[in-house]
């Protein structure tokens, strides 16, 4: 709305699996073909076919806005070559490529279980938080010691500094979406292994028939245009996207065109603070929109 309101023609996109991206032209949401997909997925078609619906309705080239699993897919793609001709910019709200450091206690423990591939215990194909499996299984999670699931969100994202009640009630009216349980070990795979590369079918046989070698290929993320206007915002109390693994990621960017790079450090936000923080527009959304306007 903000951005709108500044008179940018705004596009809104949904990862699939969330109610209102269940739609397919012969899969039905009911089978486990439906969810048989990780991030690599929505890096090598979604992210694509979402790029390229703007720009052949528009004609123009985009400013992409990522949040969280946002982020992971754009840099992801930017890593190799995609969409940079579309894409005129990017700006990453608690950006997650590498995820060794999350500090969230119910993360910690969720990553590990998932890792132990959970499917096998839940022969569950679709990860859907508010159905009776997953909440059996969140239960389970928060009954581990050093695990407090009072409050769902600080559990999950690290002690937010600027919510309002009002706010917050209105997001866990809509949080959380499903998403297909491949996709978390997926990212489960991510927290394990410190690298950022595609899934791992977990034997060297499955690995070489997916990708024709016996290890999972790496996404290099220093093979993004060092010219590739970018925009970082991360938080200092962010217990998904962790300053520990942003320092990775930067690290990563060192060779960046340094007035390419815009990074912005928020000592006390958390990972919904870039959302639905009440200081957001000022801290950076405003931000936001001088780095698109100076970008031409």
């Amino acid at each position: 709305m903000i951005l709108a309101d500044n008179g940018f023609d705004v596009w809104i996109s949904n990862i699939r699996g969330t109610r209102y991206s269940r739609r397919h032209v012969t899969l039905d949401p009911d089978s486990a073909d439906y969810w048989n997909w990780t991030w690599d997925d929505l890096v090598v078609h979604d992210l694509p076919a979402l790029v390229d619906l703007v720009f052949k309705q528009t004609g123009r080239k985009i400013h992409y806005i990522g949040h969280s699993m946002g982020t992971l897919i754009a840099l992801a793609s930017f890593s190799e070559g995609k969409q940079i001709d579309k894409v005129k910019s990017a700006a990453l709200l608690s950006p997650v490529a590498y995820l060794s450091h999350m500090t969230t206690a119910l993360g910690d423990v969720a990553a590990r279980a998932f890792v132990s591939e959970i499917t096998t215990i839940f022969g569950l194909a679709e990860f859907n938080p508010r159905g009776e499996p997953v909440s059996d299984f969140l239960k389970v999670l928060c009954a581990q010691a050093g695990v407090d699931c009072y409050d769902l969100i600080t559990a999950l994202t690290g002690k937010n500094c600027c919510l309002n009640a009002s706010t917050v009630d209105h997001f866990l009216k809509n949080e959380p979406q499903s998403t297909s349980t491949k996709n978390l070990v997926h990212l489960s795979q991510t927290v394990r292994d410190g690298v950022l590369s595609k899934y791992d079918y977990g034997s060297n046989d499955f690995n070489q028939a997916h990708y024709g070698e016996t290890k999972p290929p790496r996404y290099n993320l220093t093979n993004i245009p060092h010219d590739f206007p970018l925009f970082l915002s991360y938080g200092g109390q962010d217990a998904l996207s962790d300053v520990q693994d942003v320092g990775t990621l930067l690290d990563n960017l060192k060779y960046h065109d340094v007035e390419k790079l815009h990074v912005q450090y928020i000592k006390d936000y958390a990972h919904a603070d870039f959302i639905i923080g009440i200081t957001a527009k000022d801290i950076v959304y405003n931000q936001i929109i001088s780095f698109f306007r100076n970008q031409g």
